[in-house]
């Protein structure tokens, strides 16, 4: 019962609707996209395309260049990622500062010191959850690379069945280093809804609610959503 006590009622309300939106979106988005394509299911389908016409290339340079491109971001968002850790652990080894300069932000919640670690502690591990989705993600973009580079030659004896098994396959890869990178960028979008937890349980619940909806409106009613869906 002591543990329940460090925060009031409506905190824990606000904390259980923040963590149910995020798994349960999670989910939602997985199981919808098979219903209703999203971003993420459009493009894996030309990413399916893309190690179609890979096996039909003499000259991979292009591959090469556009598995490099994808690899970048989650890479500078892992390193961006690391910052933002050392920066959270910075504050909570100056817990009295930081909660001083919190609480002079106006409308800002006055909590203790307790709760506002707690509240810092679980933005650091918001982040470490984005830093194992990104550095998971640029490893299985260097697993597809390894694909690109075994794929079957153009001029070779592979058949069209061939082909296709292996699109298939470098297809899947590539699709779950994108999946894994995606998971990191919610991770983002919803650490800016924790933020809002340092003002008040409200807050922190209405833009959970936000995050969620913009999260929703760009995978399924986006404009480039509609570009993509036509399919190759």
């Amino acid at each position: 019962m002591r543990v329940f006590a460090v925060l009031p009622p409506l905190d824990w309300l606000a904390l259980l609707f923040f963590f149910a939106a995020w798994i349960g979106y999670t989910v939602f988005a997985r199981r919808r996209a098979n219903v209703q394509p999203s971003v993420l299911a459009s493009t894996n389908q030309w990413r399916r395309q893309w190690m179609l016409q890979a096996t039909q290339r003499d000259n991979r340079i292009v591959d090469a260049a556009v598995l490099q491109t994808l690899s970048s971001s989650p890479s500078f968002f892992a390193s961006t990622t690391i910052l933002i850790i050392g920066g959270l652990l910075a504050a909570l080894g100056a817990t009295d500062k930081a909660g001083d300069l919190v609480r002079e932000l106006p409308f800002a919640a006055r909590t203790s010191v307790l709760v506002f670690d707690l509240k810092v502690a679980l933005l650091t591990a918001v982040f470490v959850f984005a830093f194992f989705r990104f550095t998971w993600s640029l490893r299985q973009y260097t697993f597809g690379a390894i694909l690109v580079g075994a794929a079957p030659d153009a001029r070779g004896a592979a058949d069209a069945t061939q082909r296709e098994a292996f699109a298939d396959r470098a297809g899947r890869v590539m699709s779950l280093a994108a999946e894994a990178f995606t998971d990191g960028l919610r991770a983002y979008y919803l650490a800016f809804a924790l933020v809002a937890w340092f003002f008040s349980a409200w807050g922190f619940a209405a833009a959970t609610a936000l995050v969620v909806w913009v999260l929703y409106r760009r995978e399924f009613h986006s404009q480039v959503l509609d570009a993509l869906r036509q399919g190759p």
